[in-house]
């Protein structure tokens, strides 16, 4: 479904990802972990058309979708729940999640959209009436994912989903994600609660100072000597 190849990019004249390749197949559910400023973030940022490519090649489908702009990336099927929520926290729950249906084909069928939505997270359908800067961060987080669903997406990608949360809720995240990817959308990951990632996932990538150094399945990952010392603290 997605394929990046040697794909180089960063900020100014600062380089932060180096040849970086990895691969989402349909149906899957793909983390990168890394360490902060390891080019995690850049690499969503990348895939979305929020940063430029400088080398290397990105497609979807077969088709090629580098610096394509990013309401031409969401129209293909692409969408960012990004790090920090990003609501409009003066508008209601609901008004939050029919922005996300901004896109012309779910714009068309938004009311429908609306209520599937509401079906998968019925703690958002208790909430559309209060403002989404009341909400605590938990249900604020899953109005951030319930509004990216709402654009009916392909290929979702979360931005460090359980950023913030408590312990009770970090499960209760996980869970979401794996309902998400249970309802037919194929999901890519960053995240740097690397244990709970690591089980999640079907497939990993370690992103290290901007260049995969490690791949394989979560249960590899996991087993892994590098991985447990590095980001698990065995």
């Amino acid at each position: 479904m997605l394929k990046l190849r040697n794909v180089s990019a960063g900020y100014g004249k600062s380089e932060v990802l180096r040849d970086v390749s990895l691969d989402v197949g349909e149906g899957e559910i793909v983390t990168v972990i890394g360490a902060n400023g390891a080019g995690k973030t850049t690499t969503l940022k990348t895939l979305c058309g929020i940063v430029r490519a400088r080398d290397g090649s990105i497609e979807f489908d077969g088709e090629p979708i580098a610096n394509l702009a990013p309401h031409a990336i969401v129209a293909r099927g692409i969408t960012m729940i990004p790090e920090g929520r990003q609501l409009f926290p003066f508008l209601t729950v609901e008004e939050n999640l029919l922005m996300g249906a901004f896109k012309h084909s779910a714009r068309a069928q938004r009311r429908e959209r609306l209520e599937d939505v509401l079906t998968l997270f019925p703690r958002v359908r208790e909430r559309l009436a209060q403002r989404a800067g009341s909400l605590s961060g938990g249900e604020q987080q899953m109005v951030a994912i319930a509004r990216g669903m709402m654009s009916a997406p392909r290929l979702l990608i979360f931005d460090e989903p359980s950023l913030g949360l408590s312990p009770l809720l970090v499960e209760q995240m996980f869970d979401v994600v794996r309902r998400v990817a249970q309802s037919g959308v194929t999901v890519l990951l960053v995240e740097q609660n690397v244990f709970h990632t690591l089980k999640l996932a079907d497939r990993g990538y370690v992103l290290e100072n901007g260049t995969v150094t490690l791949s394989g399945t979560g249960a590899e990952l996991l087993d892994s000597p590098h991985v447990r010392r590095a980001y698990l603290g065995h």
